[in-house]
């Protein structure tokens, strides 16, 4: 068994005054870290999910995925900005640190936050909710330790969004 690390956020949000939705991880994984992006599993169906449900092809660099997210006015950022975790477990976390989401909150006009697995859901709600006042969407993980969770049924899942994203 592994040791807890601390691990401290150090990707950027992705946002601009146009996104409407904000979508909410945990914490970047050790391979989001490697890439310096969000998502960056090869094995993690995150990004073949949203290029589904906009019927385009897969962005592959991290500029295509920025570009990707804010020409579909949705932004994307974690609701930990420190924790301790073994390796990629959301399950092992603790002590953990909440980002503030109050410059999205304040820059876009968000009509929906949806988090990406039950614990970004569980942590958003107990750390974040109170101060944004802003119930999240619940949505399932993408992670590739979600199996039992077939891409048709996530891309299912993931349809909501796309109800708040007009204006």
């Amino acid at each position: 068994m592994a040791d807890l690390c601390r691990v401290v956020h150090e990707i950027p949000p992705v946002y601009d005054a146009r996104s409407r939705v904000l979508i909410l991880g945990t914490i970047p994984s050790p391979k989001s870290r490697e890439y310096g992006f969000f998502y960056g599993h090869p094995q993690n169906r995150f990004w073949k999910v949203l290029a589904a449900l906009f019927q385009s092809p897969v962005p592959q660099t991290n500029e295509q995925k920025r570009g990707f997210l804010l020409d579909r006015r949705i932004a994307l950022w974690d609701v930990l900005a420190a924790c301790e975790i073994e390796g990629a477990s959301d399950a092992s976390i603790k002590n953990a640190t909440p980002n503030d989401l109050s410059p999205i909150l304040q820059t876009a006009r968000i009509r929906a936050i949806c988090t990406t697995g039950t614990k970004a859901a569980a942590l958003y709600r107990k750390y974040t909710q109170p101060a944004t006042g802003i119930p999240a969407v619940a949505l399932p993980s993408t992670s590739p330790a979600n199996c039992a969770c077939s891409l048709e049924s996530l891309c299912a899942s993931y349809q909501m969004i796309l109800n708040f994203l007009e204006d």
